[in-house]
């Protein structure tokens, strides 16, 4: 594919927009739905707007992946969407939204740890100096601007949402190993989680209809968190011609979606949310700008 950065950068900022949106889908929708209900219908959501970008564009056919390939993406598919969402969800059910999303954007600092033993990686003295800033907000995020004093508003929430970091780290680091469409390869792993996450939700709180509000939120977070915003984000990759050039516009997410939180959820941003996430973010940038991301 040929590059095309004006395209790419086009790309880039509509998935980033979208991106900044699914904080405050997550919370709305929680309030009508429990975690498990939102990743059940979500998940239905998410197969079918993946099945209908691959129909349209005459790639359904490679579908027919070979049997081992097809384990390896049910494996992975109990990972993400399955237990991925399942705590993320929790987390925010449990957090405010605008300590869950931050908490949630340490993901980067998580692969980089997680690709010492798993991948053989080496990090430096730089690198460990960024994952300390970022930490530093994790720290000023929890205990909402106490962090001498180190109470935790919610130990519960605070853990699922550095635990969702863990399963995250864990999806990409297997799931870089694939072969194939990228999207193929999601769709296969989506479409594995259904019966587990039916199973899940029907022992938890029971299968019912929800009222339209549910139902809309949850197509929401389908459509644009776990389907087109990936689709969107791996084509302004493909027509970028560096990585870091479209890579560089996430960072503008997290403050665009704290500025919906108030605006959407009603949330009265802490000044320590705000700082929190600016350590964070730039404990994220500094790790980009002093060595190799496993992310790259």
């Amino acid at each position: 594919m040929r590059t095309d950065q004006g395209r790419a950068y086009l790309y880039a900022a509509v998935t980033v927009l979208l991106w900044s949106t699914v904080a405050s889908a997550f919370k709305l929708t929680l309030r009508e739905l429990r975690p498990d209900e939102l990743l059940l219908w979500a998940n239905v959501v998410s197969v079918l707007v993946l099945a209908l970008v691959l129909t349209l564009s005459g790639r359904l056919k490679e579908l027919r992946l070979p049997r081992r390939s097809l384990v390896g993406r049910a494996g992975l598919g109990l990972l993400n969407p399955c237990l991925y969402y399942l705590v993320l969800f929790r987390a925010y059910d449990l957090l405010p939204a605008q300590e869950a999303q931050p908490l949630n954007y340490t993901w980067a600092v998580t692969l980089a740890l997680l690709s010492i033993p798993l991948l053989g990686q080496r990090i430096g003295a730089r690198e460990i100096g960024a994952m300390l800033v970022s930490y530093s907000g994790v720290v000023v995020i929890a205990t909402r601007g106490e962090p001498w004093a180190l109470r935790f508003a919610s130990p519960a929430g605070v853990a699922l949402a550095l635990g969702s970091t863990i399963i995250w780290a864990l999806f990409w680091i297997y799931d870089r190993r694939s072969e194939g469409d990228p999207v193929v390869n999601l769709l296969v792993s989506f479409a594995a989680s259904l019966l587990p996450v039916l199973v899940v939700t029907a022992w938890s709180c029971g299968l019912r209809l929800p009222g339209w509000r549910g139902l809309a939120g949850a197509a929401y977070v389908g459509t644009f968190e776990m389907g087109l915003t990936f689709v969107l984000w791996s084509r302004a990759l493909k027509l970028s011609t560096t990585t870091a050039r479209v890579g560089n516009l996430i960072y503008f997410s997290p403050f665009l979606s704290l500025v919906q939180i108030r605006l959407l959820v009603g949330e009265a941003i802490r000044l320590s949310s705000v700082v929190g996430l600016g350590l964070i973010v730039a404990g994220n940038a500094l790790q980009q700008l002093v060595g190799r991301r496993p992310a790259e």
